[in-house]
């Protein structure tokens, strides 16, 4: 009988909602379930525990789907130019005055992850930021919010998390979702505590003074990194599942949680979070935004809604300002 951990669940029902809000077509929606799960056997009976109809699922004679290489241009954007399909008021394109950006790689357990770095020119020194993307990768909007941070004074550091399996921009983008979670969430955490010594090391940075933030599958992360990474400064959730709540007492963090009024898959379960943090002595808010859906700070997709997600920015600086 086929289990889901965590993080396949949430990706599962996250691509079913977009299913059924007509976000995804059919055949992605299932491409992305068989790669999570391995195999269409696999992928048929997670839908079905996920809720889909028998009209839903695909045959399980179907071929396990074959990954299509995707080429660095294609998923990156070029130098100088704004980020593909943008329309926040606030990205900050590629090449952007003032700042300088560059891809580097640091060891992890044995390996070498890649990740873009973007801050203000110069050598004075100032806070850090490590950046958690969503389940699509390292994309070319992450790197804009990378950029956002690096306007703002931040050094920025957004990790590839599938660099052992090639990087995103090698990558099936319907793939990627399926290689963050077969790798497990405890890699990715594991990869931020290398990347956190990392940046701590750089000397643009002010030694202790850093923060995390992370969106969607990336807010989860950035969750479980708060118990783990007692370094933190604060950290920012964007509609992220919540930790484990017998690790909320570890939390060293000042933590900030972004939800949508109408994301009630991560939503919903939002008050047990609040009372396990009210129990502790960390400092925290969780805060609904009104009228949005989740994603709704991704500018690039379809749930984007301005005000909201300039709003949950906004009240992301301020709280890094205050705590970082």
């Amino acid at each position: 009988m086929v289990q889901l951990e965590k993080f396949e669940k949430y990706l599962i029902e996250e691509f079913y909602d977009d299913f059924r809000s007509g976000d995804m077509s059919h055949k992605t929606f299932t491409r992305r379930v068989a790669f999570i799960m391995g195999s269409m056997t696999a992928a048929a009976a997670a839908m079905t525990l996920v809720g889909c109809t028998p009209d839903e699922v695909p045959q399980t004679t179907d071929p396990m789907p074959t990954p299509s290489p995707t080429s660095q241009a294609a998923r990156t954007g070029t130098a100088t130019t704004a980020v593909p399909n943008a329309k926040s008021p606030l990205s900050v394109p590629e090449g952007a005055a003032g700042l300088t950006t560059a891809t580097v790689t640091f060891p992890a357990n044995g390996t070498e992850i890649s990740a873009y770095l973007a801050r203000p020119e110069g050598s004075q020194k100032g806070p850090g930021v490590l950046i958690c993307h969503e389940n699509r990768g390292l994309t070319p909007h992450i790197q804009d919010v990378a950029r956002r941070f690096a306007k703002e004074g931040y050094a920025a550091l957004a990790l590839d998390l599938v660099s052992r399996e090639g990087g995103t921009a090698t990558m099936d983008p319907d793939a990627v979702p399926g290689a963050l979670t077969q790798a497990g969430a405890q890699r990715h955490v594991d990869d931020f505590k290398a990347a956190f010594e990392y940046l701590n090391g750089q000397e643009f940075v002010e030694e202790g003074r850093i923060a995390m933030v992370g969106f969607c599958f990336g807010g989860g992360i950035t969750w479980q990194a708060s118990t783990e990474i007692q370094g933190l400064k604060a950290t920012s959730a964007f509609y992220g599942p919540a930790p484990d709540l017998a690790k909320v007492p570890t939390i060293k963090a000042a933590v900030f949680g972004v939800y949508a009024e109408n994301d009630a898959r991560i939503t919903g379960p939002m008050p047990q979070l609040q009372e396990a943090l009210d129990k502790t002595s960390v400092k925290h808010q969780l805060k609904v935004y009104p009228g949005v859906d989740h994603a709704f700070h991704n500018d690039t997709g379809e749930r984007y809604v301005e005000a909201q997600a300039t709003a949950a920015w906004n009240d992301t600086l301020t709280w890094f300002k205050d705590n970082v």
